[in-house]
C-alpha cells in the first residue's frame, strides 16, 4: 500500500483510518500491517471489541495505534469516530472503506433475489454501501481543507464485473461504489483528494465460504488471493494521480468465475 523514497516510506508521518478491521484474516487487518509498517499512524475500527486485540498485535504498546468501536450503519457512531480520530491526532489523511458484505452479530444470508426480502437486501446496501458513503462525506471536509486526501475503496469484481448467484443485493452495493468514486474524484479533486477502488476477485479471509474456497482452486493460479497481496496492490499505493479509477486485483480470478458461470449456462442449455 506504500511507497519508499530514499528508504523512507513517502507516506510515513500521515493518519490512516481502516473500516472493518476486525478480522485477524481479513483485507482491512491487512491494509493496517502495511499502513503501520510504512510509519503511517494507523486508525483502525470495527462493530466489537476485537478491535482492540488487532492493535495491540499491530502495537504492543498500546500507543502507536488507535482503535475504535463503532457500527457505521448509525450515522451518529461514525461522526463520533471521525471527531475522536480528529480530536486525537488532528487530521485524517487516508481512509480505506473495508467495511462491508458481513457484520458481526448482524446475520447475512445470500439469497436469489426471488427469495430476498427488502428488509435483507437493505441491510446488505446498508453495511456495503451506506457506510462508505457515510465515511467518505464524513472526513471529505477534512481533507478539503488541508487539501490533502487519499481515500480507497475496497470494492468487489462481483458487481462491477461479474456476479454470482445470490449476490444481487452485494454486487449492487459493490457497483454503487464505483458509482460514488467517480463522482466523489470529480467533485474533490481540485481539493488535492484522490479517491480510488481495489477490486480483489478470490481472496481468502475469515469470512470465505466453503463454495468460494473450492471455487478459488479452479483460478489459474489455483488458489485465492490473500489479504496481505490485496493490501499491497498497485491501487492501495496511489498517492497521486489517477483518481476515479478501479483497480481490478488478480483479474485472472474474474475470468474463471466468467468460465464458472459459462459452464453453469452451457449444463442448463444442454
Amino acid at each position: 500500500m506504500s511507497s519508499t523514497r530514499g528508504g523512507r516510506s513517502a507516506l510515513s508521518g500521515q493518519t490512516a483510518l481502516i473500516t472493518g478491521a476486525g478480522s485477524a484474516e481479513g483485507i482491512g487487518f491487512a491494509c493496517a500491517r502495511e499502513l503501520h509498517a510504512a510509519g503511517v499512524r494507523v486508525v483502525i475500527t470495527s462493530t466489537t471489541d476485537r478491535i482492540h486485540a488487532r492493535a495491540r498485535e499491530l502495537d504492543a504498546s498500546g500507543e502507536a495505534v488507535l482503535s475504535f468501536v463503532a457500527d457505521l450503519t448509525v450515522e451518529t457512531e461514525v461522526q463520533r469516530l471521525v471527531d475522536s480520530v480528529l480530536s486525537r491526532l488532528g487530521r485524517i489523511d487516508i481512509l480505506v472503506n473495508n467495511a462491508g458484505m458481513t457484520q458481526t452479530g448482524r446475520p447475512t444470508e445470500f439469497k436469489p433475489l426471488i427469495e430476498t426480502s427488502f428488509a435483507e437486501w437493505q441491510n446488505q446496501i446498508a453495511i456495503t454501501l451506506h457506510t462508505a458513503f457515510r465515511m467518505t462525506r464524513a472526513v471529505l471536509p477534512g481533507m478539503a481543507a488541508q487539501k490533502y486526501g487519499r481515500i480507497v475503496n475496497i470494492t468487489s469484481v462481483t458487481g462491477p464485473l461479474v456476479s454470482n448467484s445470490g449476490s444481487s443485493a452485494y454486487g449492487a452495493a459493490k457497483a454503487a461504489m464505483d458509482g460514488m468514486m467517480r463522482a466523489v474524484a470529480i467533485e474533490t479533486g481540485r481539493d488535492g483528494i484522490t479517491i480510488n477502488g481495489v477490486a480483489p476477485g478470490w481472496i481468502a479471509t475469515g469470512s470465505s465460504t466453503e463454495s468460494e474456497k473450492i471455487a478459488a482452486l479452479h483460478t489459474p493460479l489455483g488458489r485465492a488471493g490473500t489479504p496481505d497481496e490485496a493490501a499491497a496492490s498497485p491501487g492501495c499505493r496511489r498517492r497521486q494521480h489517477p483518481t476515479g479509477k478501479e483497480s481490478f486485483l488478480r483479474f485472472s480470478f474474474a475470468l474463471a468465475r466468467i468460465s464458472t458461470l459459462r459452464q453453469t449456462h452451457n449444463s442448463f442449455a444442454n
